[in-house]
């Protein structure tokens, strides 16, 4: 639903009353602990399409128990779980601790729900929630941390590092379905619940290319800023775009409704 007046007002009267009532230091500290006082107000006239407040609290407990898991199994390894490993994991270790009813339903919903509605326009390319993706089908990638697909995607960044040179480094390869669903959560998170703008933000878990194909590169050193609109004004991607063998999956006001981005490589 989109985001109402009274969902703003909720939230100020609740502030207000905790305001009147303790010294600032400890309201800084209270807050920090209430998920739902760090989620930004929005204008009544804002077309967003928002969480509902009631889902926030398990969208809250569903990120930290995948954050819980991926320190668990390790940041490679967190690339290609499958969710029936993730619910392995989930329920024989207490430190991750099994999930709720509540996150799994979340799950589902974010899977294979329609986010056309969020403005998100891009093709499925997963149709299973318990997709597995074989190691004999992927192969690691030295000093980066992730995996690429064996065949085009393999060489296709081979050739881009000896086109374009040592300063180019890749910077996402495989993802399956847990890791999509994990940065997909970390988004809405972020943005206080605001699933329009996670959405054009990140594709969905069955959205995602990265499950069948595509990558992502960066320049070395830069950080954060890779995966921003100024990797466009880097040599290495003005060198990429005179190459014929690979694309820009989202350019500049693509047809997927997916923000601009210039590292995201589409594998042709």
């Amino acid at each position: 639903m989109a985001c109402e007046s009274r969902y703003s007002l909720t939230i100020f009267i609740f502030s207000f009353d905790i305001i009147a009532t303790m010294k600032r230091r400890e309201f800084l500290t209270i807050s920090a602990s209430l998920p739902f006082l760090s989620m930004p107000l929005c204008a009544d006239d804002s077309d967003d399409i928002y969480l509902s407040l009631n889902d926030w609290p398990t969208l809250v407990s569903l990120h930290e128990r995948l954050t819980r898991l991926r320190k668990y199994v390790g940041y490679m390894g967190f690339n290609t779980i499958s969710l029936d490993e993730t619910l392995f994991y989930a329920r024989n270790y207490p430190k991750i601790g099994a999930f709720t009813q509540n996150e799994m339903d979340l799950i589902e919903r974010f899977f294979h729900e329609d986010p056309s509605k969020y403005g998100f326009f891009g093709k499925r390319t997963c149709e299973s929630i318990t997709n597995v993706i074989a190691q004999k089908e992927i192969v690691k990638i030295p000093y980066t941390g992730h995996f690429l697909f064996k065949g085009k995607a393999h060489e296709d960044y081979t050739k881009l590092t000896k086109d374009i040179g040592t300063t180019l480094v890749l910077t996402s390869g495989v993802r399956n379905v847990v890791k999509q669903l994990s940065l997909y959560v970390a988004k809405i998170h972020s943005v206080g619940g605001n699933m329009t703008k996670a959405s054009i933000s990140l594709a969905p878990p069955a959205y995602s290319y990265h499950s069948v194909s595509d990558f992502d590169v960066g320049r070395k050193g830069w950080g954060h800023k890779n995966f921003t609109a100024d990797f466009a004004t880097t040599d290495e991607f003005l060198k990429m775009k005179e190459l014929k063998y690979i694309g820009i999956r989202y350019t500049r006001n693509n047809r997927d409704g997916v923000r601009f981005e210039p590292w995201h490589v589409e594998v042709i």
